[in-house]
């Protein structure tokens, strides 16, 4: 007899096990000579080897399944499972929306809402880079994390790395208290904010403890290959002109790069250029390169947001 543990780390457990197990006996139902034991994201198998490639296969089936539809509902892991063949079911369930990116935690489904986040979603499809410029409430930066997150969900890269310039906005860094990732850690709490939805608690502090997902400033991003990577780099207008050609220049083999920034919101020394303003300027012809610009009409927090930027957007022509 055969032991072999499999790690379900493409797709959360519950997806495959069901509420009380009930998914789970409906496979065991099907695969009546192994013994199928479930912890959490490990499923040990017991077996001899033919029958365990067979389930190893109808697993991979059900996962595939689930990350083209975004659902696996008790029948059609019936019908999987009673297909003779290997073939993947192409039929989609009707009611699913082709806007959600990924489900994250406690089912909340994570979607593209506005025209231009839909093009977020396709542009990374055909690019290796983009960039998404917009004002405050239109998620550029939680539709890049979670297109990071289902890209490694989905085992097209091997790590998510999110950055950002520690720049203060009006306040002294110094003043904070603790040690510098103490010091650190509110600048990056947008991020940890959107890894939160799409992440279990458990899976994500495991994620981060080995390095699957790395949170860090941009200035650690120096002298690294960043490749087998979604790389975010986020608030990109307060980079310099320097440091913004460091972090496009890590760019490594099979990586993903997406800069996100909001050029009215500059922090910088009133003298320093903005390096997200030049590398637009400059790289907006580049082949597998693609730059969005999002407006007052992607903004998806509360009404008085876009109407708060229309006035002050209007001031500027005053």
């Amino acid at each position: 007899m055969t032991e072999k543990i499999i790690t379900l780390d493409s797709i959360e457990p519950v997806e495959i096990y069901g509420v009380n197990d009930v998914k789970l006996n409906i496979i065991k139902r099907y695969f009546p000579k192994l013994k199928l034991v479930a912890r959490g994201y490990s499923l040990k198998v017991l077996g001899e080897t033919g029958e365990i490639t067979r389930f190893e296969k109808k697993l991979e089936m059900l996962e595939d399944y689930y990350h083209k539809n975004g659902l696996l509902t008790e029948a059609v892991l019936e019908r999987l499972l009673g297909q003779t063949g290997d073939n993947l079911l192409e039929t989609k369930d009707e009611s699913l929306n082709n806007d959600i990116i990924l489900f994250g935690n406690n089912g909340l489904v994570i979607k593209a809402k506005t025209d231009n986040q839909r093009r977020m979603v396709s542009s990374i499809v055909k690019n290796d880079m983009l960039f998404a410029i917009g004002p405050a409430g239109t998620g550029k930066t939680y539709t890049a994390v979670a297109l990071a997150v289902k890209a490694l969900k989905n085992k097209e890269v091997k790590r998510i790395i999110l950055t950002r310039p520690a720049v203060e906005a009006g306040e002294n860094l110094g003043f904070l208290p603790g040690d510098l990732k103490e010091k650190l850690d509110p600048y990056m709490q947008p991020l940890y904010d959107a890894l939160n939805d799409m992440v279990p608690t458990d899976k994500l502090n495991q994620f981060l403890e080995n390095r699957t997902i790395q949170i860090a400033p941009l200035a650690f991003m120096r002298g690294r290959t960043l490749d087998n990577a979604f790389v975010i780099l986020d608030e990109a207008q307060n980079t310099t002109e320097s440091q913004m050609k460091m972090f496009l220049t890590r760019m490594g083999a099979n990586a993903k790069f997406v800069v996100t920034g909001d050029a009215t919101q500059i922090d910088l020394p009133s003298k320093q250029p903005s390096g997200l303003l030049q590398a637009v300027k400059l790289l907006k012809k580049v082949e597998g390169i693609e730059i969005i610009e999002l407006n007052n009409t992607d903004v998806i927090r509360h009404k008085l947001v876009r109407a708060i930027i229309e006035k002050y957007e209007a001031t500027k022509k005053e």
